[in-house]
């Protein structure tokens, strides 16, 4: 949910922007139709986001006594400055419509979509100093922030936020692709669109049922997928450039992530495209019979030193390293539970790390590509008249989605055992990290983690459906579902000559929800 607020948002601001400085009303329909969809969402997230407030008290009390100076502050800011100020003035937006001036109107929108970069990057930094502790130390057992301007301007906050960001776009430009594709493809179908001898479009329109399939209804869809995947291609260029800064940074910080990440248990230079062995035996920690069968030589020296000759650290010898550095065995406290004493294993789960590197790469690529293809099918002004490639692009909504998810996913799971990361500049006793093991609440039962996650995940189910039954009724209403008044035909209208009452504004709701 919240890549496609974060890029959805800002589109529908620069839409509206269009739509001020030109007058063209193809604009406005643009900007209330996916300005409605984004509502939807930007709900959605808000209801599900606030679970994790209570999940860092409840199931991770030790992780949050152990951080919660450091990580208090940008989670703060994240509430006080961003999300107050993204909610207000995504509130004077919703009910602004024709009671602020035009120029003020825009403004709303414009701090509402700020403020949600703003908010994205305050819970960057703060999940970029799990993965990279800066400007703090131990005192009385916990890590203490003794230099802010670290913490908010850490080297992998700094390089993260922009990636995301361009993952966020890449989820916004496949949404905006594959619904405007669905839209033009039903023009098609119903017989308002067709093509003439060459196969360029002709325009039609039925203003049976009022406005809401007229030609201006084909500027709408057409610009939208076009600008789409536009968007898409731009940000799949953003993420790869990013992306490979941040894998230098991940190599200096993070060796062993990126290691089993390549399932690299050698030293060496090549990237392996495809590995067999145990990386693909479920729940596989281990180097025993890994065989690099399709290899890139070079390719793993240039995304971690951008050369293709420096050897790069193989598992194999980072797990002695990670041992002298951090110790073999986990300290007999209490608060380790049954791992209390037990040796640590440094190596992530390589089948998640491994293959969510790779999932992640295809299915953003995969976006990229389709965007791509959908340009040159539309060179000539509208969609195939295929039902085929109309659920295709439909589906293509769903690869930049998971695209970010197995980003995430990897960026997590790699850090393992650890939720702090260690620095490996910080040095000496005051070195600051933390074991997964050591960070849950030790009165919660595996039990009472179970049913909580069971429910939860329902919960997030019906919430799941509720957003595709919202989403999927306003996006097969089309402009119509988010400009009412474009439906009304002359039979419908009062005699006036209005689609309501002379004296009444319209029920300012209807655009919101």
């Amino acid at each position: 949910m919240v890549p496609l607020t974060l890029g959805l948002g800002m589109t529908v601001a620069v839409l509206q922007t269009v739509w001020y400085r030109t007058g063209n009303e193809q604009w406005l329909r643009m900007t209330k139709f996916w300005g409605k969809l984004f509502l939807i969402n930007f709900i959605m997230g808000v209801a599900t986001g606030i679970v994790q407030e209570f999940q860092f008290g409840m199931a991770w009390s030790e992780y949050s006594r152990y951080v919660g100076d450091v990580f208090g502050a940008p989670l703060a800011m994240e509430a006080l400055l961003a999300f107050f100020v993204e909610s207000t003035f995504l509130g004077l937006w919703i009910f602004g419509w024709k009671k602020l001036p035009k120029l003020v109107h825009l403004a709303t929108i414009w701090c509402a979509a700020l403020a949600s970069l703003l908010s994205a990057y305050f819970i960057l930094v703060a999940n970029s100093w799990m993965q990279h502790p800066v400007g703090a130390e131990i005192i009385d057992g916990k890590a203490v922030m003794t230099d802010a301007w670290a913490v908010f301007t850490n080297n992998t906050a700094l390089i993260t936020f922009p990636h995301t960001l361009f993952g966020a776009f890449a989820v916004a430009g496949g949404f905006l692709l594959g619904i405007s594709w669905f839209h033009l493809y039903r023009r098609r179908k119903e017989g308002i669109d067709s093509v003439d001898a060459q196969g360029r479009v002709v325009v039609g329109e039925d203003l049976s049922k009022g406005k809401n399939r007229d030609k201006t209804d084909y500027q709408v869809w057409i610009k939208s997928l076009r600008i789409g995947a536009v968007v898409a291609m731009v940000s799949f260029l953003g993420v790869a450039l990013t992306g490979h800064e941040q894998a230098k940074l991940m190599f200096e910080q993070q060796p062993m992530k990126m290691a089993s990440a390549e399932a690299a248990c050698h030293d060496g230079t090549g990237f392996s495209v495809l590995t067999l062995g145990d990386i693909t035996t479920p729940g596989s920690t281990s180097c025993d019979d890994i065989v690099a069968t399709f290899e890139l030589p070079g390719l793993l020296s240039f995304l971690a030193n951008g050369d293709f000759t420096t050897e790069v650290k193989g598992v194999n010898t980072l797990i002695p390293e990670y041992q002298e550095k951090y110790g073999k065995y986990y300290p007999e406290d209490p608060n380790f539970g049954p791992y209390a004493g037990q040796e640590i294993n440094y190596l992530p789960v390589m089948e998640v790390t491994y293959w969510g590197f790779r999932l992640m790469i295809t299915l953003g690529g995969l976006s990229a590509v389709t965007a791509a293809l959908a340009l040159w099918l539309t060179r000539k002004g509208t969609v195939p008249q295929s039902k085929w490639l109309s659920r295709l692009a439909l589906l293509s909504i769903a690869a930049p989605f998971g695209a970010n998810s197995a980003g995430w996913i990897f960026t997590e799971m790699g850090r393992q055992p650890f939720t702090v990361a260690p620095n490996p500049q910080m040095g000496g006793i005051d070195q600051v990290f933390m074991y997964t093991a050591a960070s849950v609440s030790p009165t919660v039962s595996a039990g009472e983690m179970l049913f909580s996650l069971i429910t939860l995940t329902l919960v997030y189910g019906v919430l799941l459906v509720v957003e595709l039954v919202l989403l999927t009724r306003y996006i097969r209403g089309g402009i119509g579902a988010a400009m009412p008044e474009l439906n009304e035909t002359p039979d419908t209208k009062n005699p006036d000559g209005s689609g309501h009452d002379k004296n009444d504004d319209g029920d300012v709701l209807a655009f919101a929800y």
